[in-house]
């Protein structure tokens, strides 16, 4: 958000997820330097993500954004989702490039994570130019492979964070999820019995996969090939059907979406690539979303404006744990307040 800008800035979370400047190993030397390449996002790819996904947030409709109060992106305006699933298919043919793919595979480094930070929206027709850093790779407290992202549109930081592949997950990771009752037996959209956990289901399918990998500019026939019987699910797909739990969840608790809009500021996700190598069309998948309480320890950076933090967990059968996901939001008439003070 371009509004953002002014008092983001810089986020760097590398404390939490271990600083990529210490106990290097090896510093790779190659980078994918993609400054001068650009990437554009028209609104039929807007249309064909939020289909996909289920996503009904208005800020991404191309009639009701009009609708919301005081709205300063002029236009609808890129998911988040899609610049991550952007991300995750350039540092796919990154790591190709450089032959990366042997050392996840030789060290078991199982667990894809992305820290993202938003600063700016992304609108169409918006060219978008993406700078991944050379890989470090650090042994220290635990062997990880790691790369700076920076995205850039109109001269203008659009988000900035880390994709690492791990051994263990790096966020969440204290959240014990084995004492819940059958979710096949809980109701869709509803919270589970003596839990703070709001239940979503969702069934994956080819088709909606697809078209979410279109709609973010990776190229589907690396993911999927009929005639050779490839069928291999991207990372960030399952974790974009959490948006629209969020919003499903909101509107059963009868939030405006028109006059208190709320935006994305950060995604922290976990994903298990041993499961998702496993997940295929019409699998089941339970989305539980838990909402913290607002605290004036959790704000946005330099601001007093409270975060509204969301645990989000994606489910197979047998409850085993496909991804981890926190997610900040504010309300857009907090920011747009904060500014008007300044």
């Amino acid at each position: 958000m371009a509004f953002l800008n002014e008092f983001i800035g810089f986020i760097d979370k590398s404390s939490q997820m271990g600083s990529p400047e210490t106990s290097i190993l090896n510093l790779i030397p190659y980078g994918r330097k993609m400054k001068d390449e650009a990437f554009t996002f028209d609104q039929i790819h807007i249309e064909v993500a939020r289909n996909a996904t289920d996503d009904f947030n208005l800020f991404h409709d191309k009639h009701k954004w009009l609708q919301i109060t005081h709205n300063p992106f002029k236009g609808p305006i890129v998911l988040g989702f899609q610049l991550n699933t952007l991300i995750e298919y350039q540092m796919r043919l990154y790591r190709e490039a450089h032959h990366e793919n042997r050392i996840i595979a030789e060290n078991n480094l199982r667990f894809s994570n992305y820290q993202i930070t938003f600063v700016n929206a992304v609108r169409p027709r918006m060219p978008v130019y993406l700078d991944i850093k050379k890989t470090l790779i650090k042994t220290i407290p635990h062997l990880t492979l790691g790369n700076r992202i920076a995205m850039k549109s109109d001269d203008k930081t659009v988000l900035l964070g880390f994709k690492k592949e791990t051994q263990a997950p790096l966020f969440l990771t204290k959240t014990k999820l084995n004492n819940l009752p059958d979710l096949n037996k809980v109701p869709d959209r509803t919270f589970i019995p003596d839990t703070d956990y709001f239940l979503k289901r969702k069934f994956m399918n080819n088709g909606s996969v697809k078209n979410f990998l279109s709609g973010s500019l990776a190229e589907q026939s690396d993911y999927f090939d009929e005639l050779t019987q490839l069928a291999h699910y991207p990372e960030i797909f399952p974790c974009s059907l959490a948006s629209g739990a969020l919003l499903e969840k909101a509107q059963l608790e009868n939030h405006d979406f028109k006059l208190n809009p709320m935006v994305y500021t950060s995604h922290e996700i976990s994903i298990d690539r041993q499961h998702l190598s496993q997940l295929k069309n019409n699998d089941k998948l339970h989305i539980l979303v838990k909402q913290l309480p607002e605290s004036s320890d959790n704000t946005l950076n330099h601001t007093n404006i409270m975060l509204r933090t969301y645990h989000c967990y994606g489910l197979l059968q047998n409850n085993e744990v496909l991804f981890r996901m926190a997610m900040n939001l504010v309300p857009l008439e907090e920011i747009l307040k904060n500014l008007r003070q300044k």
